[in-house]
């Protein structure tokens, strides 16, 4: 009897360790695959379960959450939606997340180690502390300054402080709110599929992921690299500029919008932006050292995250005389996202050092305390530091006597440069109008604010539409708010 009762007691370990095995095995070993399993709803009911951390705008949240009562509890809400959607993005809980809603989400969710002062404890518990609040580097006057220029129109404004790096607005129309893809009921499908099959792509965010040619506000570069290359060392100097400029190796007469432009000194092209001048310019330059200097201003990079990432600028180096030509006038295969023409006159305004731009200035927990800030930037030399000043003397001349003085701010030096790019078949398609440029008010000791702005769909004749006319007055009103707001603050 004494024997089969032993049996039993081993037979009943045997299958007690085996629970545990098992146990182990389903919690530790396989739980990675039952936890991303589509079946399991858990890690959605806690991801909604409570509300999500904010995104703040000058100390004041552009998001919230609301609490539908339902088993995925909190939904996301949107302040002013259309306005800040290309820093947002959305946080839906059909459709995921993008933007500062996707590349913050761990924090905004709650999920990231930092928010929490016992992360061992809270895996062993799969709790999870309150979602913490994200701190932008947004000037809200400047992103409504721009968003009410461009309003009804398509276009993108992007404006940075040249000195830090800071994005001060980023503004992408026709937008929408994000606040309709937020939920899960068919209202939320029938937004989606609506945004999604509209020809004027709501969603796309023409500041950082769409790409343009930049036309004449490319001649910036060009000037650059012929200065830091010695082409250049004279800019009231005649140039040996023809016009027509018959291209390298073709029978292409390149022409000019304006007349006068034959010989004309790099200041006077410039000013009046003659692409005959800057196109040899930009032959004589090289294409080696032309696409160095489109390099240093950030042109062909493909790791340009803000935090979110930014479609790739790109200047061709594999390029004929008759393409380089072009090419410097900001045409052929040149193509550029609003960021980094506004990066172009922010390196300009700083000396020719450019900051990395970046969007969060720091992380906070729920009751306030800052667990992260944006740190030290890398910054790039992107000419030398003579280059810098005699671009910011033509800039600003464009400005003041050129093609650009819709920009001018009574009180401040504003330095400007206007562009207008041809596209499409045969250059059939409306030019686009662009404008870059930087302010510094009268007691600042540094520029304050770069900006670019294009318009894709200006409203004027296709014959009169320029940067100067269109995109001008939209930087005007984004540098008069960055200007006004900070010398409000005192900074």
């Amino acid at each position: 009897m004494t024997r089969h009762i032993r049996h039993a007691a081993c037979f009943c370990a045997l299958l007690l360790v085996a629970l545990l095995v098992n146990a182990t095995r389903i919690q530790v070993v396989q739980a990675g695959s039952y936890d991303d399993n589509p079946a399991n709803r858990r890690n959605s009911i806690a991801r909604y379960g409570q509300p999500r951390g904010d995104i703040l705008v000058d100390g004041a949240p552009v998001t919230g959450s609301r609490d539908t009562r339902e088993q995925l509890r909190y939904e996301r809400t949107y302040e002013d939606g259309p306005l800040y959607a290309p820093v947002t993005g959305f946080a839906s809980q059909e459709y995921g997340t993008t933007f500062l809603e996707h590349s913050e989400d761990d924090v905004l969710s709650g999920t990231d180690p930092m928010l929490s002062g016992f992360p061992l404890w809270n895996d062993l518990t799969r709790s999870r502390p309150l979602g913490g609040d994200v701190v932008t580097t947004l000037d809200r006057a400047a992103q409504q300054a721009a968003y009410d220029g461009l309003r009804g129109r398509k276009g993108a404004v992007a404006a940075i402080e040249p000195s830090s790096g800071r994005i001060l607005a980023l503004v992408s129309t026709p937008s929408y709110n994000p606040a309709a893809l937020s939920g899960n009921d068919a209202t939320v499908g029938r937004s989606w599929a609506r945004l999604n099959g509209d020809a004027d792509k709501p969603m796309l965010n023409r500041a950082v992921r769409q790409t343009y040619p930049p036309g004449s506000t490319f001649k910036v570069v060009t000037a650059a690299a012929a200065l830091d290359a010695g082409v250049v060392t004279d800019l009231d100097a005649p140039t040996d500029s023809p016009v027509p400029y018959r291209l390298p190796g073709t029978t292409t007469r390149l022409t000019n919008a304006s007349d006068g432009c034959e010989d004309l000194s790099v200041r006077e092209a410039f000013r009046w932006s003659c692409n005959t001048v800057f196109a040899k310019l930009g032959v004589d330059v090289g294409v080696d050292d032309m696409a160095a200097t489109a390099r240093s201003f950030g042109f062909n990079d493909t790791a340009l995250r803000i935090p979110f990432s930014v479609a790739q600028s790109t200047f061709d180096s594999s390029l004929d005389r008759a393409q380089l030509a072009l090419s410097s006038i900001g045409q052929y295969n040149t193509r550029a996202t609003p960021l980094q023409m506004a990066m172009v006159s922010a390196a300009v305004a700083n000396n020719g050092e450019l900051r990395q731009p970046y969007l969060v200035e720091r992380i906070i927990r729920a009751g306030g305390a800052t667990v992260s800030t944006a740190g030290s930037l890398p910054v790039r030399q992107t000419m030398y530091p003579a280059t810098a000043a005699r671009l910011k003397e033509l800039m600003t001349e464009v400005v003041t006597e050129g093609t650009g003085t819709k920009a001018a701010i009574p009180g401040a030096t504003v330095g400007g440069k206007t562009g207008t790019a041809q596209h499409g078949i045969g250059n059939a398609g409306t030019p686009y109008a662009w404008f870059v440029s930087w302010a510094q008010g009268e007691r600042d000791l540094e520029a304050k604010v770069a900006v670019a702005v294009v318009v894709e769909d200006a409203e004027a004749d296709r014959g009169e539409i320029s940067g100067g006319g269109d995109a001008a007055p939209i930087a005007r009103a984004v540098m008069e708010a960055v200007l006004n707001s900070r010398s409000q603050s005192g900074g």
